[in-house]
């Protein structure tokens, strides 16, 4: 498992390979970075954390390009050579009213766009202030990630069992209600633990899952959400809960022994070809990724997440995700609306057989594997999210599906 020592030499590496650079822009970067953190509201950096959901817009359009920067993260080193995107002829998405392009992207607060449809690049674009090299972060983008990384360690055999009890892998979780639920009910969200999502309520869980000073070393979440108790039967209800999401980045961490950022860049990042160096935040207490949120990537390098989940995991010749994993990851275990939508392992499905990742402020990776297509954004929408704005992308989502055949 990743130690003190370790975690402040990689968060010196990650500040000195962005402060080192020959450019310029790169070094402002940190700079600029140095100054938002001393700006953000908090004593710590789990409560300066915890203030995102309540950012003005102009601190969240600033911000969210160098979240990496400002924030404890951990280096995820790309190839030496990436695997190269070939573009074609670029599309028009047509909505059904007079929206265009630009004007979703304006309402929106859309930073970047790409279409992939059988890996060819459809369509790119990115607002004023971003372009390919922009590292943005993912929010509950991330914990599709993590679910992937579940897929790797199940596959060679660091998590032996999907029915394991939590308390196999984290003993902190040996004598508490969490250390009975399974790798699968963490996966669903179906532990039966009562947890509040409320994004607008400071209150909530996921309003103060951090904001508690570290008890040592044992991460903000383990901490926060130990004492909690069951509200209901293990497996039968389903409730969406970021905790839960960063204790799979824990199960993880401690199956392997490593961060989950030197995971995914061993076994997905670099042998699948991504084109740029990504980040992901760790915890100020125990240095362990947070499984939920954080992932700092280029939009390129998100699209090719979802090409890979098209691919079924494989990379060249090798499948690199359990065979277990892959059959239920994208498939509709819970039902979560009347439409016929719901949830597999931290991926969201709909009734048409398309999946994707999604995180607050307008994160995506659509995945429709019925038309080998990919849509990937990043944004910073008005509000964490709301009925109006997930209206609005899926709008964009079919106004892109109109015309990509």
């Amino acid at each position: 498992m990743i130690n003190k020592k370790t975690f402040f030499l990689l968060l010196f590496l990650t500040l000195g390979s962005l402060n080192l650079s020959a450019q310029d822009g790169q070094t402002l970067e940190v700079k600029s970075a140095h100054n938002e953190l001393a700006d953000i509201p908090g004593e710590t950096m789990g409560q300066k954390l915890e203030s995102l959901l309540f950012w003005s817009q102009d601190e969240k359009e600033r911000r969210f390009p160098i979240m990496h920067a400002i924030f404890p993260s951990i280096l995820i080193p790309s190839a030496a050579h990436s695997t190269p995107l070939k573009a074609y002829k670029n599309i028009t998405p047509k909505w059904e009213d007079d929206t265009t392009l630009d004007a979703y992207m304006n309402e929106h607060r859309v930073q970047g766009i790409i279409v992939i449809k059988d890996n060819q690049i459809r369509l790119e674009k990115y607002g004023d202030n971003s372009n390919q090299e922009t590292l943005w972060t993912s929010f509950s983008v991330a914990k599709s990630v993590s679910s992937m990384l579940v897929g790797v360690a199940l596959k060679e055999g660091a998590l032996e069992s999907l029915e394991d009890p939590l308390k196999k892998y984290i003993d902190e979780f040996n004598g508490y209600d969490y250390g009975e639920v399974t790798v699968r009910q963490l996966l669903t969200m179906t532990s039966g633990i009562e947890w509040n999502e409320d994004y607008e309520d400071p209150n909530s869980d996921v309003g103060q899952m951090y904001k508690a000073h570290c008890q040592g070393d044992e991460s903000h979440i383990l901490t926060y959400i130990k004492p909690l108790k069951f509200a209901h039967k293990q497996g039968t209800h389903w409730n969406y809960s970021t905790g839960e999401t960063d204790l799979v980045g824990i199960l993880v961490q401690k199956a392997t022994g490593i961060s989950l950022a030197e995971y995914l860049s061993e076994k997905i990042w670099k042998p699948f070809g991504m084109e740029s160096d990504a980040y992901w935040f760790a915890d100020e207490c125990s240095h362990l990724n947070l499984g939920g949120s954080g992932l700092s990537a280029s939009l390129r390098d998100f699209a090719r997440l979802g090409m890979l989940m098209l691919d079924g995991g494989e990379i060249g010749d090798k499948n690199i995700l359990s065979e277990e994993w892959l059959k239920d990851a994208t498939s509709l275990l819970y039902q979560t609306n009347d439409q016929g939508d719901g949830y597999g392992y931290l991926w969201w499905r709909f009734k048409d057989g398309s999946y994707g990742a999604f995180g607050i402020f307008g994160q995506m990776i659509y995945i429709n594997p019925h038309k080998n297509l990919v849509i990937a954004q990043m944004a910073a929408w008005p509000k964490a999210g709301s009925k109006e704005l997930t209206q609005g992308r899926d709008a964009f989502i079919d106004a892109v599906q109109r015309v990509i055949d």
